[in-house]
């Protein structure tokens, strides 16, 4: 399904990434580890357009979408979840989850979609006419997730979505990834907690200084003295 072939990217002078290549076929999860400020990021923004690559191809689907837009890439179905809380605080819950379907504003399965997307996360129909930017932490993430959905991704991007959350509200956005994946969509997952990550991934890439240093099924890099060492405190 997607493909990255030898991507390299810089900022100025600085290299970010060297002759990146994974896959993540269609229906799996693949998780992508590493420290910080390893690539990670940078990976998923070349992907979503954000970063152009200086070298190499990314395909979607066969197509070559390396050199296309953000918006064209979302039109594809490539979405992305970025790190941190990016919601529109101003705007209700309601109006933040309708901004996830601009790329699909004829549909007539928007109001189905939203349905769904509240059965996933009741604490969003709950807050539905609440401003985004009083939601807690946990429920911000949760918002940002509901609306990548609703542009209905071939393809899910998710950017440290544990991050700043408590145990059990990690424990619960997992337990709705998985659910996601379920559902029909395959994940590439960028995610510190590697524990979790290797746990609900079928194959996952470490990446370190911009370079991919080990790859393989989830429960092999499970079992790697050196992964288990890194990232997974053992």
């Amino acid at each position: 399904m997607l493909r990255l072939e030898n991507i390299s990217a810089r900022y100025g002078s600085i290299r970010a990434l060297e002759r990146v290549s994974l896959t993540v076929p269609p229906g799996q999860i693949v998780c992508l580890l590493g420290a910080n400020g390893a690539g990670k990021t940078t990976t998923l923004n070349c992907i979503s357009g954000v970063v152009r690559p200086e070298a190499g191809r990314i395909l979607f689907e066969g197509e070559d979408i390396t050199r296309q837009p953000p918006d064209r890439i979302v039109r594809r179905g490539i979405v992305q979840v970025p790190e941190g809380r990016e919601i529109f605080p101003a705007l209700n819950v309601a109006d933040n989850l309708l901004l996830g379907t601009w790329v699909r504003r004829r549909s007539p399965d928007i109001a189905h979609d939203r349905e769904r997307v509240l059965d996933y996360f009741p604490v969003l129909r709950e807050r539905a006419r609440q401003s985004a930017g009083t939601l807690s932490g946990g429920e911000q993430q949760m918002l940002m997730v509901g609306r990548a959905l609703m542009a209905r991704p071939k393809l899910l991007l998710l950017d440290e979505p544990s991050l700043g959350l408590s145990p059990v509200l990690i424990e619960n956005l997992f337990a709705i990834i998985e659910r996601v994946h379920e559902a029909g969509v395959p994940i590439l997952l960028v995610e510190q907690n590697a524990r979790m990550a290797l746990a609900i991934s079928d194959y996952g890439y470490v990446l370190e200084n911009g370079e991919i240093k080990l790859h393989g099924s989830a429960a092999t890099l499970a079992g790697d003295p050196a992964v288990r060492e890194a990232y997974l405190g053992a």
